[in-house]
């Protein structure tokens, strides 16, 4: 297992005003000094590839994922492939290995006036939800030709949203689309993320562990707020936080017991000005090392 962590929490890539005022150079020294292996991509790194590579070597930093958005149940497969070859790439050429990403397209994951519970994406008719996973496929096809992984992200407010969307996904995709789990995600879809782990362990070639406060969970259902409101009122947390409800030790034993090999990535959205980006990574890291080793 290598451990790496996710910028979002320095900037939000959707709500790119929420930390503003952190660099990309900030960011990177953070990461490092936090003792992580590797890192996603954000808003803020730089696509210069000769530049970028120089930065994260200074700080022995590898890139293990950038989020891609799938457009299959609004855009045609083929303009979603030709937007995949580009983003490979450039992964490629930094040494990732890893696609992850999820279906925007339908999503109201970006909407600040929908809510997350209310507006989630749904298909329109079966054959509609046939013709996303026969292009999924397609794509995890494309990528594995380009010796590289997809991992699928679910994510609230989009058409795969609960584990049983996931768990129907895996069902009628073949092994190369692989799932990025996310503990976080799990719990705001009112999953049990011990649970969905157990049920989704075979396909997991990604991991963003995220913590829920669910203090904030029950006032995202009961004023009806949307995904980005409650990231902006602190729905997630670290790993490590006192304040988050899930149980990481038992995700661990899990990941322990199927020998997972792959990168597990800390990635807590939420607002720098209340929540300090180096602070909480250190959280993260001092329970992942303690519980992991590593």
């Amino acid at each position: 297992m290598k451990i790496g962590v996710s910028p979002i929490g320095w900037t939000n890539d959707d709500m790119p005003s929420m930390g503003a005022d952190y660099t990309f150079e900030r960011c990177i020294s953070d990461m490092a000094k936090a003792g992580y292996q590797g890192c996603e991509i954000g808003v803020k790194f730089p696509r210069e590839i000769t530049y970028l590579k120089q930065c994260l070597a200074s700080h022995q930093l590898q890139v293990c994922n950038q989020w891609f958005d799938f457009r299959l149940t609004t855009d045609t497969l083929e303009h979603n492939l030709q937007r995949l070859e580009a983003h490979i790439s450039f992964l490629k050429q930094l040494g990732c290995e890893t696609v992850g990403g999820g279906e925007v397209g339908l999503s109201c994951q970006k909407k600040m006036d929908h809510s997350v519970y209310a507006h989630r994406g749904h298909f329109s008719s079966q054959r509609q939800r046939s013709e996303f996973y026969s292009a999924l496929n397609e794509c995890g096809a494309f990528i594995h030709s380009h010796g590289m992984r997809l991992a699928f992200h679910h994510h609230m407010g989009s058409v795969v949203q609960s584990l049983d969307d996931v768990l129907r996904l895996l069902d009628n995709t073949e092994e190369h689309v692989g799932l990025n789990y996310d503990s976080g995600h799990f719990a705001f879809a009112l999953e049990d993320p011990i649970i969905a782990l157990n049920e989704v362990k075979t396909r997991v070639n990604h991991i963003h562990l995220k913590n829920i406060r669910r203090s904030v969970l029950e006032k995202v259902k009961r004023k009806k707020w949307s995904f980005l409101k409650a990231v902006q009122e602190g729905v997630f947390t670290a790993p490590g936080d006192p304040d988050g409800d899930i149980n990481f030790h038992d995700i661990f034993n899990i990941l322990q017991d199927i020998e997972y090999s792959h990168w597990i990535v800390v990635e807590a959205e939420q607002d720098p000005a209340k929540a300090d980006p180096f602070e909480y990574a250190m959280m993260a890291r001092k329970l992942i090392k303690s519980r992991l080793g590593l």
